[in-house]
């Protein structure tokens, strides 16, 4: 048997390398805080026992049904589809022809984070035809980041909540449409450790009085990363990550009371019960094929929204991050 060659190290796209500590990929907001994954790598040094299942790294578009047949409480159908997905690196996204997604699900309006690339290198490729693009970046290169694809131009954009303690990593992009204020949000992540834990209780608060005076003058969609798996049902172990970014008690408390503000989160408003709705799974030990997971995005609406609501759903099927789309349907 011939010697086995070393293979040599993949060189990580220096613009897509993380470099804070919150960053989902260190294992702090559903992976790797996972008591269960942790005894799986314990038993193969590998990490992956032969039969094992492997995650997936393309999607079969074709075979997903993007159509919605639910009806607002009123009876009406929907006229407005609002997608959002965590990328981890918008040209990484581009890399595996993750935008290919667009072209089957076709959202009026689609919000991105973690696009982890300032505005003035986002390639050609992640420019899609028959949408307007806004993006925001922080000072970090490669780091965080938020962007916008639109079909309907907004009244106006703004970027950022205000406060610059909190607008230095681009975490925040405000479109006001005629009907409504969309948020499209990356919140920091507490990190491993919970070492910004305190940072993150900061951010919460001042997030939710930003959320509640924009009410003020028109209903809220807020979408995106929320960085929270707010109870129990929204992730797969739950008493093994009561210590883990993400599921804190303390970061729980925070989505309640923004919720006691006024707000609803559409898709547990619609399916209180489902189970394994995650839209996260850690790369590490094969999480996703496992459905191993956590649900940290969301659309989180108005009150007044209710009426308008149709559908909110989590297209699982479609893979190129360790996030999955989330798509909500309105009629307004």
């Amino acid at each position: 048997m011939p010697p086995r060659k070393k293979a040599e190290p993949k060189r990580a796209k220096k613009s897509d390398k993380r470099k804070k500590p919150d960053d989902d990929d260190d294992g702090s907001d559903g992976g790797g805080g996972d008591a269960e994954n942790e005894r799986s790598a314990k038993k193969s040094k590998t990490g992956a026992a032969k039969g094992a299942k492997m995650n997936r790294t393309s999607s079969d578009l074709a075979s997903i049904d993007f159509s919605c047949p639910a009806t607002s409480s009123e009876g009406n159908s929907w006229n407005l589809k609002i997608s959002s997905w965590n990328v981890n690196g918008i040209r990484a996204l581009v890399d595996k022809n993750g935008l290919e997604y667009l072209q089957h699900e076709k959202p009026d309006i689609f919000c991105v984070q973690e696009t982890k690339c300032p505005k003035k290198n986002i390639v050609s490729e992640a420019l899609v035809e028959g949408y307007s693009t806004y993006w925001l970046s922080g000072d970090s290169e490669g780091y965080s980041g938020v962007g916008l694809y639109t079909k309907v131009k907004p009244i106006s954009v703004k970027y950022g909540i205000g406060i610059e303690a909190h607008d230095q990593d681009g975490r925040v992009i405000m479109a006001e449409y005629e009907k409504f204020n969309l948020v499209v949000a990356y919140v920091p992540n507490a990190g491993r450790k919970l070492v910004r834990l305190k940072y993150r209780m900061e951010w919460d608060v001042a997030f939710r009085d930003y959320l509640v005076d924009l009410e003020k003058k028109k209903p809220i969609v807020l979408c995106g990363d929320l960085n929270v798996a707010h109870q129990e049902i929204d992730l797969t172990n739950p008493k093994t990550n009561r210590k883990t970014a993400g599921f804190t008690r303390e970061e729980r408390d925070a989505f309640t009371a923004l919720l006691d503000c006024g707000f609803v989160d559409a898709f547990r408003h619609l399916y209180p019960d489902v189970t394994r709705a995650y839209t996260f799974w850690t790369y590490m030990m094969n999480a996703r094929a496992k459905d191993i997971g956590w649900r940290l995005d969301y659309f989180v609406i108005s009150k007044s929204l209710l009426p308008n609501l149709c559908d909110s759903v989590i297209r699982k099927d479609v893979f190129g991050s360790d996030h999955c789309p989330i798509t909500l349907f309105l009629s307004i």
